[in-house]
């Protein structure tokens, strides 16, 4: 019995890791993909679609944060770039880390960040404002899903929220 509750616990310590990495390979609940060389897939597709851009702020992170463009109009295949602009409102640097997600939740799958401001926490000095790319593309092989290759509009939406390891790591000092 002893075992089994051990294994029970270990189980739950991994769900979150494990859920996560299934959501990164399957693009399960608006999950977007991160392409691992870098570079779009290399076909243009004639296809148009329209990225929309969202961005939120934690109310805990005096920050304002917003897309310099809300909509695209895109090739799908093609590699794209979006910039977003984050400024700290507060008197003291802030650390936020952005945590995202795409809309419809099955274009997960074939929307792929090459370079993301939300693979890493950012750091803002007081009053500092700074412009934030992501590079992106729609991965082509979304026109052979019979569900998502009907879509003419994705959204990609950031929340970004007080990064709770730089938070603690300021209180001990460090």
């Amino acid at each position: 019995m002893a075992l089994l509750a051990l294994a029970m616990l270990g189980l739950g310590f991994a769900a979150v890791p494990l859920y996560r990495m299934f959501c990164q390979v399957t693009g399960f609940g608006g999950t977007t993909m991160r392409s691992a060389t870098g570079v779009a897939p290399g076909s243009v597709v004639g296809k148009l679609i329209n990225v929309r851009f969202d961005a939120n702020v934690s109310p805990n992170l005096p920050w304002s944060f917003a897309p310099e463009k809300k909509v695209e109009r895109v090739a799908i295949g093609a590699r794209e770039m979006a910039f977003f602009t984050a400024t700290n409102l507060s008197d003291h640097p802030i650390t936020g880390t952005a945590t995202f997600n795409v809309t419809p939740e099955l274009a997960g799958a074939y929307f792929t960040k090459i370079q993301c401001f939300c693979f890493t926490s950012q750091t803002l000095k007081p009053g500092e404002t700074v412009r934030m790319p992501v590079i992106y593309y729609v991965d082509p092989a979304i026109l052979r899903d019979k569900e998502a290759g009907k879509f003419n509009e994705i959204t990609l939406s950031y929340t970004f929220f007080p990064d709770k390891s730089a938070v603690d790591s300021e209180r001990a000092g460090g």
